[in-house]
């Protein structure tokens, strides 16, 4: 039933993707707030309470139902999950950002390049040069191709695989956003959440994120260039060797040091500056400027926007292949 339900909810959000200000986002924006605001108390103790009512009881409450229509019809099953997948899973939700800076720098329009990435990221870019306009392209389309994709269907496999059904790509998703939304309310004067809840957010998305993030970084180097992929993820790892081993940047830095060795590009380097608009940012680069990763590789150009579409669907078809012969393994089992 996975291949079946993952294969429809990406043919269902190419056809029909959902709209950046749809009802789901109005919703989940406003149940995170009000958790956030009634049982946030600054103690660690209320950090943990408010996680587990904002991500954890979602997530549970998406596997009670699941069993429930199992045990009503099967297919009412399968429903759920694709329905629950189409929700978590997109592609389209950060594609036509990508399209509009690849275009413009196709046709030699720099300023408009910059004005599309302002645009995604919500921050005020400057001048940046081509060069690092296509690195922070490739660096924000890489993260949130993992965190909107790869990092959902990790995580739903290995919960179906477990007998926990879409319970995963809903602890994904929720997670992620919980910990991007009150950080970003953090920094808001008189809209902060408290240190501890901020921490326990934090944490929490780092370890659940910690496995899909190796997972995206194989499948990188699978359909890439594989030694390349390797040898940039060894170095990235002995320079990430004094942070936690399960940290929001060590996971990001993950991905993008398989990235940059699978397309032989060099990323890393300083961040875009935080954003400055009254809206969580939808996919934020590292926060602190991460060392060379790819340094075998070019100097990052247009070309290799098209390497990492490439990269990204071949790794699509990885997947897809992958969980077509788990089910018929199951199957013929």
């Amino acid at each position: 039933m996975s291949f079946l339900a993952v294969l429809l909810a990406l043919v269902l959000e190419q056809v029909r993707p959902l709209s950046p200000a749809n009802v789901l986002h109005t919703g989940l924006r406003a149940w995170v707030r009000v958790v956030s605001g009634n049982l946030d108390a600054g103690r660690p103790l209320h950090g943990y309470l408010a996680w587990t009512a904002a991500v954890a009881a979602p997530a549970l409450l998406a596997l009670a139902l699941h069993h429930l229509l199992w045990h009503l019809h099967p297919v009412l099953a399968y429903l759920w999950n694709v329905g629950l997948l189409y929700l978590t899973v997109g592609f389209r939700q950060f594609s036509h950002h990508f399209t509009a800076i690849r275009e413009a720098l196709d046709v030699g329009d720099e300023d408009q390049a910059r004005a599309a990435l302002a645009r995604w990221q919500q921050v005020d870019v400057g001048q940046l040069p081509r060069s690092e306009v296509v690195r922070h392209v490739i660096e924000h389309s890489v993260l949130a191709a993992h965190r909107h994709v790869f990092g959902v269907l990790s995580c739903y496999c290995i919960g179906a695989a477990l007998g926990l059904g879409p319970a995963g790509a809903v602890l994904y998703r929720l997670s992620e956003f919980a910990s991007r939304y009150w950080s970003h309310k953090s920094s808001q004067p008189g809209e902060g959440v408290s240190p501890a809840l901020l921490r326990v957010a934090q944490q929490a998305w780092a370890l659940i994120d910690y496995l899909p993030a190796r997972m995206t970084a194989v499948a990188f180097a699978v359909v890439g260039s594989f030694e390349d992929a390797v040898d940039s993820w060894r170095q990235c790892a002995q320079s990430l060797a004094g942070r936690p081993w399960a940290s929001v940047e060590r996971n990001q830095a993950v991905v993008l040091a398989a990235t940059a060795g699978a397309v032989q590009v060099r990323l890393g380097g300083s961040p875009l500056p935080a954003s400055t608009l009254n809206t969580p940012n939808a996919d934020a680069p590292l926060p602190e400027p991460l060392g060379l990763m790819g340094a075998s590789g070019r100097v990052p150009e247009p070309a290799h926007l098209r390497s990492v579409v490439g990269l990204v669907w071949r790794s699509v078809v990885l997947w897809m292949v992958l969980l077509a012969l788990l089910t018929l393994a199951r199957l013929l089992g």
